[in-house]
């Protein structure tokens, strides 16, 4: 299928492995000229060689609200306009209400929340300028039914989407599309460093398999494409069918209260 983006351009944060970097990958192979961003120079020198093209790397901490403005300027120098803008970051540390310190949110927004609403601002009002652009940020299932010790990730990753909600009806009009994607458990080497027999794992969720990230890019490529114009505001699980809606029960409720505060951590 012709996504109709070839050509176009996308930059991709927490791109050096995992999600971020299949991603990055389906959106390459769709003919996007990627800017790949993370933390560590090395690991994103070895993921740029896996991306088709000749992907751009950035190294840069979206924990440090002012290395934000300096990765947008590299972006732009590398690559022009931002015609697409793939926001993902790691989870902050694990914890629940009681042993959660109120020092440890700041920290916990600025990854998980305000990193997305700086690149927001930068990249949005040019996009709608061209009239046309994509936002989609991977969040999490925690969204949908939050997880049992990762209180500082269900409340960051639960603001993000409502701000992402909230700009996908105003910007509509100008032809940007705003999406989350919320992933439940993938095949991802974090997983296979946390447990060694995965089928244990994949036998928690509906489907019995743990998501391929390759597949989960492709869907986050999809919505990234024009036949996706129509798609907007929403958050989008791809999580084998394991999450409920709060408050509808659940006998998988170990799948979020026991392994994934671990993968998430």
């Amino acid at each position: 299928m012709d996504l109709g983006i070839a050509g176009r351009t996308a930059l991709v944060t927490g791109a050096s492995s995992g999600l971020g970097l299949a991603c990055a990958q389906a959106l390459a192979a769709d003919g996007v000229r990627v800017a790949l961003a993370a933390r560590s120079h090395e690991r994103l020198a070895a993921a740029a060689q896996a991306v088709d093209g000749e992907p751009v790397t950035i190294t840069t901490d979206l924990s440090r609200p002012e290395q934000i403005d300096d990765l947008v300027s590299a972006a732009l120098d590398a690559l022009g306009d931002i015609d697409i803008l793939i926001a993902n970051a790691g989870g902050p540390p694990p914890g629940n209400f009681a042993s959660t310190g109120l020092d440890a949110y700041p920290d916990a927004l600025q990854l998980n929340l305000l990193s997305t609403v700086a690149l927001c601002k930068a990249l949005i009002p040019p996009m709608q300028r061209r009239g046309w652009g994509r936002v989609v940020a991977i969040t999490s299932v925690s969204v949908r039914q939050p997880i049992d010790q990762l209180i500082l990730s269900n409340t960051a990753r639960a603001g993000l989407t409502a701000f992402l909600k909230t700009t996908a009806t105003e910007v509509a009009p100008d032809g940007v599309t705003v999406n989350t994607v919320q992933p439940g458990l993938h095949a991802t080497a974090r997983l296979g460093q946390l447990y060694d027999d995965l089928d244990a794992v994949a036998a928690n969720v509906p489907t019995r398999r743990l998501g391929d990230p390759a597949d989960f890019g492709r869907v986050v490529a999809f919505v990234c494409s024009e036949a996706a114009r129509s798609i907007t505001g929403a958050s989008i699980p791809a999580d084998g069918g394991a999450a409920r809606e709060i408050g509808e029960a659940s006998g998988r409720e170990r799948v979020y209260n026991t392994v994934l505060p671990q993968c998430l951590k």
